[in-house]
């Protein structure tokens, strides 16, 4: 059956074609056509009133009902879902609804879901006469599947237009899918140096870390939340669920679990450890293969049925991961948070007093409407590099503030006293004025004969840091850092250079993770001084067996450390 799409297209035809042709157009009926191979005459086949009723139909029509297959039809009927992209409104969707909504007085599916259109990077339709069309098999080609599938999930909610170009899939790519291959690939390199074989051991909860165990929460809560936005069709929050929950494996628990699987032979904590990131990293893959197929079924191929030859095939033939209630910490969870909040704003006081990260700090404070218990604090004294850590209420001493009149707002207001308020703002306490703002909302001026009463909005305020120290404000959680640096601190933060270059050189010149080595140094009288008074820290560290200042080592390279040259050299002894 020839498909035509115009009366035009039907006359300037010239495929030959069977006798007798039918046509899915109603208004052929008015006009006489006659094929001009086989000179057979065209007609409308009568069963067919519109194309678009017949697409509407479909819910019973497939079935053959009510002819037929009604315990098959009402199984079906109405649908979950129905989905298209957003020019189905007027066509597809509207013609199921109404009819059904005559034949059985029901809508024929219980959601919708409204696909927008794909555009180019500027938001313009893709079009070929524009040159701006993607092909979609090149495009699988250089980024694939699994990668287009993600940016399409977190780019934009379903119903809203997605402007489609490389460099923001090629970003989602590296923060998300390439986060969880790296963390997969950690796990693989050391399971494989230690010979771990996870269906040899259990998951003892008891005897879990602090980190462990919020893990385990983290992974459950995101698997309850993935599992909550999917059944209510909120796709772009089930992906960042699982953006987050992948971030947090692997930049902060594994970051912070690494020296767990260094250890030699295989002590329970460092059963813990394998267990932990191995079950995540299944669980969490098994979560997100409906979104990313082929790398979460690589993994679990490699990860699962390499040692267990009685699992499923495919990581798409395994159930939707259950979630363990039992292992849900939300108090746990909220004081990680925390941490990670204050840690965060630490960073940003580093950053802002240029002190890298690798350099000790001798203190910090912390104003929080809530405490902490020793072991969080002493997650961010570890985190920051920092030797102690203070909860206070009071950080006056690290800040000054200063305030001027908003001229739009106390203008109108007092525009005869603006000469007396000036002066009376100079005079004041900075910080017992903020705390009065802060608690009450406004600040209450004296002006000799009469007092008035300003907010905060009728103020430029100017926070003044007070040399020698650094602070972050959220709301109301302030971080307040010590940059003043002792001769102790300055020298632990060279040794911590020194191991970072020498680390670097082991991972340039291709050394095992397990390599011994010999490292030498020269051309620094005062970083040598500091490497002898330091060489065993040095050594444990970079797995160093032999330390000697020596002219030129094997696969030496000059460094500049902190201001100062020196030329160091690494060797793998046998």
């Amino acid at each position: 059956m020839h498909s035509i799409g115009s009366i035009e297209e039907l006359k300037s035809m010239s495929d030959n074609c069977p006798d007798n042709i039918e046509l899915h157009r109603p208004y052929i009926d008015e006009v006489e056509i006659t094929c001009p191979e086989c000179k057979g005459k065209m007609h409308r086949v009568p069963e067919v009133i519109d194309c678009w009723f017949d697409s509407g139909s479909m819910p019973f029509a497939q079935h053959h009902y009510p002819f037929e297959n009604k315990d098959l039809f009402e199984q079906q009927f109405p649908a979950d879902f129905i989905s298209e992209a957003v020019d189905q409104t007027r066509g597809w969707f509207y013609s199921l609804l109404a009819i059904s909504t005559l034949l059985f007085n029901k809508a024929p599916y219980k959601n919708v879901i409204v696909l927008g259109h794909v555009q180019d990077e500027h938001g313009q339709k893709m079009s070929k006469s524009k040159g701006n069309a993607v092909d979609p098999f090149e495009a699988l080609e250089t980024y694939g599947a699994d990668a287009i599938r993600w940016y399409f999930y977190t780019n934009s909610a379903p119903w809203l237009p997605n402007k489609f170009h490389g460099k923001a899939v090629i970003e989602g790519q590296r923060k998300f899918m390439g986060t969880l291959w790296n963390t997969y690939a950690f796990f693989v390199l050391y399971a494989n140096i230690d010979g771990f074989d996870a269906t040899k051991y259990s998951l003892e909860y008891d005897k879990l870390s602090v980190m462990d165990k919020w893990l385990l929460s983290k992974l459950n809560s995101t698997v309850k939340s993935v599992d909550k936005n999917l059944g209510d069709y909120k796709i772009p929050e089930a992906a960042r669920a699982l953006e987050e929950f992948v971030d947090d494996m692997s930049n902060w628990y594994v970051r912070r679990s690494r020296e767990r699987y260094w250890v030699k032979d295989m002590p329970q904590d460092k059963i813990n450890a394998y267990m932990t990131l191995y079950t995540s990293l299944v669980t969490i893959c098994k979560a997100a293969a409906p979104m990313i197929p082929f790398m979460t079924e690589e993994i679990y191929r490699n990860l699962v049925c390499s040692i267990d030859k009685t699992a499923p095939e495919s990581i798409h033939l395994c159930d939707f991961p259950a979630v363990d209630e039992s292992m849900i910490d939300t108090e746990l969870e909220m004081n990680m948070d925390r941490v990670l909040k204050i840690v965060i704003m630490g960073r940003a006081c580093r950053n802002a007093a240029a002190i890298k990260n690798r350099q000790p700090i001798g203190q910090m404070f912390v104003k929080a409407p809530f405490e902490l218990s020793e072991y969080f604090s002493d997650i961010i004294t570890d985190e920051l590099n920092v030797k102690s850590i203070k909860f206070t209420d009071d950080v006056q001493d690290f800040t000054s503030y200063s305030f001027k009149p908003q001229l739009k707002t106390v203008g109108p207001k007092f525009g005869k006293l603006l000469g007396k308020i000036r002066p009376a703002l100079d005079a004041l306490n900075g910080n017992k004025a903020m705390k009065e703002i802060n608690e009450t909302g406004a600040l209450k001026l004296d002006l000799g004969d009469q007092t008035i009463e300003l907010l905060k909005d009728d103020l430029l305020i100017d926070a003044a840091q007070v040399p020698g120290y650094v602070s972050e404000q959220n709301l109301d959680l302030i971080v307040v850092l010590d940059t003043n640096l002792s001769e102790e601190l300055i020298e632990e933060g060279f040794v911590r250079e020194i191991i970072s270059k020498v680390q670097t050189m082991r991972k340039e010149t291709g050394f095992e993770v397990m390599d011994r080595i010999k490292i030498t140094y020269s051309g620094n009288d005062k970083l040598a001084d500091i490497i002898i008074r330091n060489a065993e820290e040095i050594m444990d560290n970079v797995l160093a067996d032999e330390l000697t200042e020596t002219p030129e080592g094997a696969n030496s390279k000059e460094w500049k450390i902190n201001g100062e040259t020196i030329t160091i050299g690494v060797e793998k002894l046998s």
